[in-house]
């Protein structure tokens, strides 16, 4: 079945196309002609912009019946029905203002649009509508090119995360309406903290490459862009729910008041999604609300976008031993044997019973009933947007993000004095261990504010912005439970840090459009002030810290396009951006010998040919890392497993995207990615505990590597997606993913290695209109359809020991066959 899918991007026949023609005008309701709006057919690929007189003219359509879609900044869509029966139809657009259309700017400095020389693909309301299930956000983008997306429970709901063109979550940029979102110190984005979130989001653009990212982490590989969810003119209510495999459960209920006096609007959701995961006890509790308010006026507009996510995730960190995967039961009582000492992974019966006795794809190796991460995140933005004239618009807003939350363990037979607690003495006997019960604990504290203002003439557009932001983290733990208490007392907090971060950022973007050729230059100038002070818990050691370091990066990018002819042009573009080290970074290094910040220089050459029924772009790229921060192995002098800068690293690809309309009711997509990923030089370090020196220090054993590949960053990865609509409003959606075999570390050994794997997913979702309700729909997913065995996540440690090297690796499954149902009700 696999094999014919593919065959049919292949074989499918290019259909003949009548020469047909549309032209037209597009002008204001006062008959001024409107210069450089878009004009386009609804589900086909090419379009046209109109002229300094307001004309357009599309070219080879077939006779029939199409929507016409046009739109220009500033101005309401228009959706215009065009009869095509003769070989040349002519159409006039009028097109009304609209005050509302200016919330667009929010994401304007952080966006590409198609006369940017960079790499992006975007979705639409509709498109993650259809998608929406109720899995976390990165789901939704794994038909993205070079995109691969994983859950450690398994099935698409809880800890997720996504990797493009193999970069780490940490590397990718993450925006919501323009502010940041990735956590100021490890720089990553949870989104288990924004459970559906997805019914809040009216369009997400994932850039490739450092891309146009102004605010925030520099984007190290890529940027995800999300726009929440745009004004209503007209009052609406819904109710969305979903059930299915893993008692999954999520309802959703949205409001809004529609225009009010021309001035207001009010929009609001609540949220609740439960599952109990593909993986044992992985199940999730999430909570989530949303809601935005805005005043309108005749060239202002003030919003004020407010939401909350809590999550309660059973843990599955640890994933599941190579050999219990395997069903391998020689080898898995290898693991076991070398493992179950005091102090060792398993320690008592329970633990070895769960670890033979549970199913191999689903085993978790936590079994404590509270062995939870408990956290709640509350958003709060405020913008406003002022269009002075056609060519100048301000922007500002300021946000303020409250996070605090813990992660709750059951630890065996600890030492007390890591603690802080006294060893207990009973008559002779001295205690100085025992079973203890900790939360580890983080508030902190995100705000500032960003500002942006857009300047347009006729062939340049000038954006000019800034942006300065503050972070207060506090870092503790606290036993709640000890089995010897000894002199301890409840919330006793064992270690305690407090970090501040400080960041001011200003930009210049400008595009000059001159005949065919457009150039873009955008320069950035980043200084950030992080300190921190205190104890933290370091791989179960207790160190002090006690850092302050400032930074200021310069971030340049320049481009060009030329655009041929309607429907062929090429860009190029060069960029260098520079990243500050993450929290770790700090807290697993002394002062003197911190790492140094990365740097990534970024080359996107691509050519894009559009035409009604054909849709091809090919892009080249090459990421050379300076410094990149990777693990080794090495223990530094804090005893804490350490990233270390490696002088010379890249990565290098092609990627396609191909979508072809084969009938008006059938359309074909597809995407490859084929790349090297490459460290230069490096080297490993292994723990000997066969070897120690004077002192009673272990002497780490050394590899030295070249030419390794980069960790989790699959050579090939390639998807093809169909999609089918035989009647109005009825859609079927396939689309199936390869993603080649990944590397669990950078040593590039096969015995630390995922294998590739190949998934189909689909989805059918029928809406019924004008049946007492605005819409009613009704929707399947079918997720893995040909019940695939795969991980897609993982890690591995190793060391040596009686003159044998031992490997483990541990792997993250992913749930085999599941579905979805959904009922969406709209009013």
């Amino acid at each position: 079945m696999k094999h014919f899918l593919w065959a049919i991007a292949f074989c499918v026949p290019i259909s003949s196309q009548a020469q047909n023609t549309i032209s037209g005008i597009i002008k204001t309701e006062k008959g001024d002609p409107i210069e450089g709006a878009k004009v386009y057919l609804k589900d086909y690929y090419s379009g046209d912009y109109s002229n300094e007189k307001g004309e357009f003219l599309l070219k080879s359509v077939k006779n029939g019946s199409y929507t016409l879609i046009t739109s220009y900044f500033g101005y309401e869509v228009n959706l215009s029905v065009v009869k095509v029966e003769s070989a040349a139809v002519s159409h006039v657009v009028v097109l009304k203002e609209s005050t509302m259309t200016i919330e667009e700017m929010y994401v304007t400095a952080t966006r590409a649009n198609d006369k940017t020389p960079t790499t992006y693909a975007n979705l639409d309301k509709e498109e993650i509508e259809n998608k929406n299930f109720g899995q976390d956000l990165p789901f939704l983008l794994n038909t993205t090119p070079s995109t691969v997306v994983s859950s450690d429970a398994g099935a698409g709901i809880g800890y997720t995360g996504v990797r493009i063109r193999g970069v780490d979550p940490s590397r990718t940029n993450v925006t919501i309406n323009g502010i940041p979102i990735n956590d100021s110190e490890s720089h990553s984005t949870y989104w288990v903290n924004m459970p559906d979130f997805a019914s809040s989001t009216n369009s997400i653009q994932v850039q490739r490459g450092v891309g146009t990212s102004t605010n925030g982490a520099a984007a190290f590989g890529a940027s995800i862009n999300i726009k929440s969810d745009n004004i209503e003119e007209k009052a609406y209510a819904g109710i969305d729910n979903s059930i299915g495999s893993f008692n999954t459960l999520r309802t959703s209920v949205k409001a809004g008041t529609g225009l009010i006096n021309n001035k207001f609007t009010f929009d609001t959701r609540l949220s609740r999604i439960v599952s109990d995961g593909f993986i044992d006890r992985a199940s999730s509790n999430l909570k989530s609300f949303y809601m935005s308010g805005a005043w309108i006026g005749k060239k202002s507009l003030l919003k004020a976008n407010v939401f909350v996510g809590r999550e309660r995730t059973y843990q599955a960190w640890n994933g599941v031993p190579e050999a219990k995967y395997n069903g391998n039961s020689d080898s898995l009582l290898a693991h076991f044997n070398r493992n179950n000492f005091p102090g060792g992974i398993y320690q008592t019966t329970q633990d070895s019973i769960n670890l033979f006795d549970s199913k191999d794809r689903n085993y978790n190796y936590y079994l404590y009933q509270n062995e939870v991460d408990d956290y709640q995140q509350d958003h709060y933005q405020l913008h406003f947007t002022h269009t002075f004239s056609e060519r100048l618009t301000m922007n500002i807003a300021g946000h303020y993000t409250f996070g605090r939350g813990f992660y709750e363990q059951f630890r065996q037979d600890d030492d007390l004095s890591d603690y802080g607690i006294n060893p207990f003495i009973v008559g002779t006997d001295t205690i100085t261990t025992s079973d203890v019960i900790r939360r580890r604990w983080l508030k902190n504290h995100f705000y500032g504010g960003i500002f942006s203002l857009n300047y347009s003439v006729k062939n340049l557009k000038i954006l000019v912005g800034a942006g300065a932001n503050n972070y207060e983290g506090e870092h503790f733990g606290e036993v709640t439970w000890a089995r010897i208490a000894s002199n301890s007392e409840i919330g006793d907090r064992y270690y305690e840090s407090k970090a501040q971060k400080t960041e001011v950022n200003g930009y210049v973007k400008a595009n000059y459009q001159l005949k065919k050729f457009n150039f873009f230059l955008d320069l950035q100038v980043r200084n950030l002030d992080y300190s921190f002070v205190g104890m933290d818990d370091s791989y179960g050691e207790l160190i002090e810290l006690k850092q302050s370091v400032n930074y200021t990066f310069f971030n340049p990018k320049l481009g060009f396009m030329v655009d041929f002819n309607k429907q062929n042009n090429v860009y190029a573009s060069f960029s260098i951006a520079n990243r500050e080290p993450v929290r770790g970074d700090f807290v697993e290094n002394i002062a003197r010998s911190i790492p140094k910040p990365e740097q990534l220089q970024n080359l996107e050459v691509g050519y894009r040919f559009t035409s009604s029924k054909f849709l091809a772009n090919a892009n080249y790229y090459w990421m050379n890392y300076k410094d990149q921060l990777i693990l080794t192995g090495q223990i530094n002098d804090v005893g804490s497993y350490t990233r270390t800068n490696v002088a010379k690293s890249f990565r290098s690809g092609i990627e396609l995207e191909l979508a072809y309309k084969v009938l008006k009711s059938l359309s074909l997509s597809g995407n490859l990615n084929i790349s090297q990923n490459k460290i230069a030089q490096f080297t490993e370090f292994i723990d000997n505990y066969d070897n120690y020196d004077s002192d009673g220090n272990m002497i780490q054993d050394e590899i030295q590597h070249s030419n390794t590949d980069i960790a989790f960053s699959p050579n090939a990865i390639a998807g093809l997606g169909v999609h089918y609509s035989p009647i109005k409003n009825l859609d079927f959606n396939l689309y199936s993913k390869y993603v080649g075999s990944q590397f669990l570390d950078n040593t590039s050994s096969e015995n630390r290695k995922l294998d590739g794997y190949f998934t189909s997913d689909f989805n059918v979702n029928y809406k019924i209109l004008n049946v007492g309700l605005s819409e009613i729909v009704i929707g399947v997913m079918v997720n893995n359809l040909f019940n695939a065995q795969f991980v897609n996540n993982g890690y591995t440690w190793g060391y040596v020991a009686g003159g044998q090297r031992t490997i483990e690796n541990f792997f993250f499954p992913q749930a085999g066959r599941n579905f979805l149902v959904r009922l969406a009700l709209k009013f």
